[in-house]
């Protein structure tokens, strides 16, 4: 599979959601207090009215969701093991200068997708299912079903783990597909074709052919 490819359609059906659960809690000190499932809930009903009041996002200002993807999305994702769990077997192979710049290029790739997902959000309503955690555990599943109007409600189930900011995202699975599982087929394709450097290669051709066509729609 092409990394140029679009995403599997399933896939593509959740990115109108899941940048919801994405967003940002007021701060860091908070994101350290609340557990997983509250983190979720309040951070779903914060972004719908982000979305809701602002106008930039609703003419479809790409650099004004970017911002917003950027500051708020940003801080809850783990970008150094989704890459590592992406990449599988052939993280190993790659050097620390370019597992960084995999990173990097990765990290880019994920916020510019939350980032139209955002641009996209047409009113879907987010149920959160209550989770007990048990003490000490460091790593949870929280559990959701996107309610989409006129269509199949989808089952999005976030991979988490306890960090010392807080709960962090380390992967994504919609209706029992992984994103980073997903991403890692492509990677791999990539890496038998044209090594790591090709693959990064190829994300920073991606990143900015997609940079230079925002400013056009």
């Amino acid at each position: 599979m092409s990394l140029s490819c679009r995403l599997p359609s399933l896939l593509r059906a959740f990115l109108p959601v899941v940048v919801l659960f994405c967003m940002a809690v007021a701060s860091t000190a908070r994101a350290q207090d609340i557990g997983p499932d509250q983190l979720v809930r309040t951070t779903v009903d914060r972004i719908v009215e982000i979305v809701k009041d602002d106008k930039a996002i609703q003419a479809g200002d790409m650099k004004r969701i970017l911002d917003v993807a950027e500051t708020h999305a940003s801080p809850h994702f783990n970008f150094v093991r989704m890459t590592r769990l992406a990449m599988g077997a052939n993280w190993k192979l790659a050097s620390p200068a370019q597992q960084e710049e995999l990173v990097r290029q990765f990290r880019a790739l994920l916020l510019r997708t939350y980032a139209v997902a955002l641009k996209e959000y047409r009113n879907q309503v987010i149920e959160v299912r209550p989770l007990k955690v048990p003490a000490g555990s460091s790593e949870v599943l929280v559990k959701t079903l996107v309610n989409q109007p006129g269509a199949q409600a989808i089952p999005i189930d976030y991979d988490m783990e306890r960090t010392p900011q807080g709960w962090k995202v380390y992967d994504v699975t919609v209706g029992g597909v992984s994103l980073v599982v997903n991403f890692r087929s492509s990677f791999d394709a990539e890496i038998r074709k044209s090594g790591v450097d090709g693959l990064v290669k190829s994300m920073a051709e991606r990143n900015r052919n997609a940079s230079a066509e925002a400013p056009r729609k």
